[in-house]
């Protein structure tokens, strides 16, 4: 059994004009009757033992491809992508049609036997054809939810028995909850893809012209040493681009499983718990909540207020509400509104979206902006090349051929003036290889690549490539409060309740403070905590009480219990008839009860002064409800702005009698009678005034946007030292009456805002990207979270407290919620800037460098001092190892003491031009010195003299690029002494390429 939250659900209420349902047999699962679906039939079956069994451990093929979410890879996906998967749906649904409207002619439904030899009565392909076709008539043959859910030997209630022979069977009746996957590409393809570069193809075919005659000529082995070194260096490029770009997909591999590691909410054995969305199966009772993917297909059991998205799969952005009219749930959608608990009936590729995406081939990764950006620039800087080596090849071969025209032998070529040409034509296709700066793209492959593997060490999980490199220019940061800046443990710490504010710090205290107010409003209060929650109190398997929800939800319900609330009494004694869920926008939750004497009771919490203001009547210290005047809503409001300036999340809760609640529309919003108002302790995470102080000084600006009370607000943003002297704080419908040109002053200034929607996030975002010309980092948690998370530059979600529509929605998800993670993504995104500014230099600089000296010896000499051979050496040095070397440099503390790049900085700057230029000079000064006197400062005499001429040449060469290698590793610094001094990045991280294989 998984070693989740192991907790036994309250029973569900039983629904009016249900049949009460048979006494369960022993380990018999039971049907359950509902109205308006009709009552199941009790069928035979196979017993099953309740035999303790631990947990399933059985062996799951391992996966790659696509990751579970696809309904989140859709929406960041191209649009002919999304097309393409809209047709596919259209094509599904008109099959599944046909065959439906076949079927409904044959007779009535054959269990097979292999079904029925397991111990289940409907199969695989009929639950499928269901849900795909929204077949309403097809349920009720089966007997409607009870039926099915007998057929599938399940319980609505207590989910399905998780002993391992039985787990077993199911899936293979079944099936498991995975996507097809596509084959893993091989080494030796990433070795043809390197092969195709037109480069190294002419390379290749001058290699083998040069090893043909060369022999022919000078015989073996005098005739073979060019053409076998061209064949080397061609061997060693591709072996190492076809390693890294291998090494590469695997690690993006591995990041895909991360991504795939989503927990669900189930209920197995009676307990509820969590479970990987992997180990779904068809039977699974599933709880969902706004914010969540639907992770499988299903039938809806019971909820309130349920709204899907299904625009991932129909294209359709109208939201779809789901009920018992309209029960069918489609893997891939997502939860907009309410919550409600699911029955599994098909998983993995016999869902909608399974099939959709067997439909589909595995995407590549995209280029990020940056690698676009130096392929073009690798691209310009190519065709000067190409220009220097025609000229390079017209100058050096012009004296042979002219002078072959002189005599008269223009078609008389022997062995050697073949080998003089092909060499020529060899030094002019070389000097295009070492002129195409083909390393720049794969620096920043390596750069992204180590820097993804490091930052899921330091949890942040990225998952957009470019984010690596963006979050480094980064000037702002848009961070939430709760779970982010702080602690996200929650605990009640004061009260008002009746007038009277009181410490709720101890064990204690709640127990004596129940004997001291009234009884009628402290069973009022236990009321509106134990039935107005999305959280819910649970027994685990050791018996002992467990609370699941959100964190501010956890509080409240410790509240009520240390108070003495019984929350599985309470909901029995009650019916829930309405339910609206918190709303970012109304921020409040309201529920609708009919009580146990008759009647219907409206319970509402929400934001202190928003409910408050909501009440007209309070009940008294001596129990009676009384109005609520001026003076009494005074001292309320005054209470609250006391809890918030004490960093307290205030929360006030109140109620109102309905007279027929059933048929109310919308829920009222005023009439309501105070109950009380609490003060919830969020503790500030350590090391956040460390990091924000950091990003302070690092030039990125911090500015808090959350729900909370303004004065909470700024009592946190003091404590983390985001609200400075001169800052701003400011509440959302302040901020909404704004105009643009008051927005232009506001906006620098401010570094609060508080009581936001997120639609006032989405603007601060949209207005900072454009009229102030920031680059945004944005951080979010919910569901309303995900367009502000995709306006921004760079999407930052939670990955605790963070609801998968607000991951799919982001670049990085930051795995520990913590602020602190955040500023370790900006230093991280700053190296990886760095570092390739440190490569561009560094390779540049050979480039102009080489193709000075071959050109103007050509020109000038008739003889290219750097050979073919040692200019692919070169190159290769240069591309592969020289781009391990700078491209994987570790952060250092300097990072985040200099100003952010921003949008508009350039990328090669006015110092790096310096060093490149200085550095082109001062080595092509020397080369050209040994060139021109090289035989008289060295006394070189006699045939050998310009081979070891040259040798020198190239030896200097080499050692210049030593030391402009350490110039290149201190960027701004000038002493390049130091950076040869430092240790490589191999000897100090021990980094075996992008996988860290």
């Amino acid at each position: 059994m998984h070693s989740g939250l192991l907790a036994r659900p309250p029973q569900l209420a039983p629904f009016s004009g249900a049949a009460s349902p048979p006494a369960a047999l022993p380990c018999r699962r039971t049907p359950w009757a509902r109205p308006g679906l009709g009552a199941s039939t009790p069928t035979p079956r196979r017993l099953c033992r309740r035999n303790p069994c631990g947990a399933a451990k059985t062996e799951r093929p391992d996966r790659h491809g696509f990751r579970f979410a696809a309904a989140g890879q859709l929406s960041s996906s191209s649009p002919p992508q999304r097309e393409k998967l809209q047709v596919a749906a259209s094509t599904s649904k008109a099959a599944v049609q046909l065959q439906n409207g076949l079927s409904l002619q044959s007779s009535r439904y054959v269990i097979p036997e292999d079904v029925r030899a397991a111990g289940f009565q409907i199969d695989a392909d009929e639950l499928t054809s269901m849900v795909e076709s929204r077949d309403t008539e097809r349920l009720t043959e089966h007997g409607q939810l009870g039926g099915i859910a007998d057929k599938l030997t399940t319980s609505l209630t207590d989910g399905i028995s998780t002993c391992e022979d039985l787990l077993v069977q199911r899936q293979e009746i079944y099936g498991v909850n995975k996507f097809a996957e596509s084959e893993p590409r091989s080494f030796w393809e990433f070795v043809w893809d390197a092969l195709q570069d037109t480069t190294l193809i002419i390379l290749a075919a001058c290699a083998f012209v040069s090893l043909t005659v060369g022999i022919a000529t000078e015989g073996w082995p005098n005739g073979s040493h060019d053409g076998i070194g061209i064949f080397a260096s061609i061997i060693l490029v591709v072996s190492v681009t076809a390693t890294s770009d291998y090494q590469q997909s695997l690690q993006f591999r591995d990041l895909d499983k991360e991504k795939r590691k989503i927990l669900v909410q189930v209920t197995r054995d009676g307990f509820r718990q969590r479970t990987l969305i992997d180990d779904l199966l068809p039977g699974d009772v599933v709880h969902l909540a706004v914010g969540d993917q639907v992770p499988a297909d299903g039938v809806f059991i019971s909820g309130f207020s349920l709204l899907l998205d299904e625009s991932s799969l129909t294209g359709e952005s109208e939201p779809v509400d789901v009920n018992e009219d309209k029960p069918f749930l489609s893997s891939g959608t997502k939860v907009l509104d309410g919550s409600g608990q699911m029955l599994v009936t098909a998983v993995g590729m016999r869902t909608q979206w399974g099939k959709l995406m067997a439909a589909l081939t595995e995407g590549g990764n995209d280029e990020t902006p940056l690698q676009v950006k130096l392929s073009g620039v690798a691209n310009i800087i190519g065709k000067i090349g190409l220009f220097f080596a025609v000229l390079t090849f017209v100058v050096l071969s012009q004296e042979l051929i002219g002078q072959k025209y002189h005599d008269g032998l223009l078609l008389s070529w022997s062995g050697d003036d073949v080998l003089e040409i092909l060499n020529h034509f060899a030094v002019a296709v070389t000097i295009v290889v070492v002129a195409v700066p083909e390393g720049l793209p794969l620096a920043v492959t390596l750069s992204l690549a180590y820097a993804m593997e490091k930052m899921m060490n330091d949890k942040a999980l990225v998952r957009q490539l470019a984010a690596c490199e963006t979050m480094g220019s980064a000037t702002v940061i848009c961070s939430d409060k709760t779970g982010t800046l702080t602690s996200n443990r929650m605990t009640v710490v004061k009260a008002c309740i009746c007038g009277n504010t009181v410490e709720v710090n101890g064990p204690l205290v709640p127990s004596s403070l129940s004997s001291k107010l009234p009884e009628v409003a402290v069973e009022t209060l236990l009321e509106s905590i134990l039935t107005n929650t999305g959280g819910e109190v649970v027994i685990d398997q050791d018996g002992k009480q467990d609370i699941i929800g959100t964190p501010t939800e956890t509080a409240l319900l410790e509240f009520a219990l240390s108070l003495g609330g019984n929350y599985k009494r309470k909901r029995q004694e009650t019916k829930i008839v309405k339910v609206e869920p918190f709303n970012s926008v109304k921020k409040r939750m309201t529920v609708i009860l009919e009580l146990p004497e008759g009647g219907y009771r409206a319970h509402c919490k929400g934001a202190a002064e928003i409910v408050l203001a909501a009440c007209d009547k309070f009940i008294d210290g001596s129990g009676s409800i009384v109005p609520l005047d001026e003076k009494t809503a005074n001292m309320l409001n005054d209470t609250i702005e006391t809890f918030s300036s004490e960093a307290l999340r205030t929360l006030c809760l109140a109620y109102r009698g309905l007279e027929d609640g059933s048929t109310q529309e919308e829920i009222p919003l005023q009439g309501y009678t105070f109950i009380g108002i609490v003060g919830i302790k969020d503790p500030v995470r350590p090391g956040v005034r460390e990091s924000v102080a950091s990003c302070r000084s690092a030039g990125i600006a911090v500015k808090m946007v959350t729900g909370d009370n303004i004065n909470t607000a700024k009592a946190i943003a003091c404590e983390c030292g985001i609200l400075t002297d001169g800052g701003l704080a400011i509440e959302g419908a302040e901020f909404r009456e704004k105009t643009p040109e008051e927005l232009l002053e506001l906006i620098p200034k401010m570094q609060v805002l508080a009581r936001s929607s997120p639609l006032d996030k989405l603007a601060l975002v949209k207005h900072l990207r454009t009229t102030s010309n920031e680059v945004v980092a944005v951080t979010g948690d919910g569901t309303n979270d995900a367009p502000a998370l995709r306006e921004a530059d760079i999407g930052l979600a939670m990955g605790v407290a963070g609801t998968e529509v607000a991951k799919e929605s982001a670049d990085v998800v930051i795995l520990d919620d913590n602020f602190s993670t955040i500023v370790t993504v900006a230093k991280w995104g700053r190296s990886v800037y760095v570092n390739i500014q440190k490569f561009v230099q560094f390779q540049l600089t050979v480039n102009i460098v080489a193709l000075l000296v071959n050109f103007s010896s050509a020109c000038f000499t008739g003889d290219a001092p750097l050979t073919a051979v040692q200019l692919l050496w070169v190159n290769m040095i240069m591309d592969t190892l020289g781009a391990l070397a700078l491209a994987t440099e570790p952060p250092n503390d300097n990072l985040m003491e200099k100003a952010p790049v921003g949008r508009t900085g350039k990328f090669i700057t006015n110092v790096m031009w310096r060093n490149i230029l200085g550095q082109s000079l001062y080595q092509f000064t020397i080369i050209w010195y040994l060139q021109s006197q090289g035989r008289y400062v060295f006394g070189l005499e006699g045939s050998k003299a310009d081979t070891v001429l040259n040798t020198i040449i190239f030896n200097t060469f080499v050692f210049c690029q030593s030391g402009q290698k350490g110039g290149a590793r201190e960027g701004d610094n000038n002493d390049i002494i130091t950076g040869c001094g430092h240790p490589t990045t191999a000897e100090r991280q021990g980094w075996s390429g992008p996988s860290g294989r």
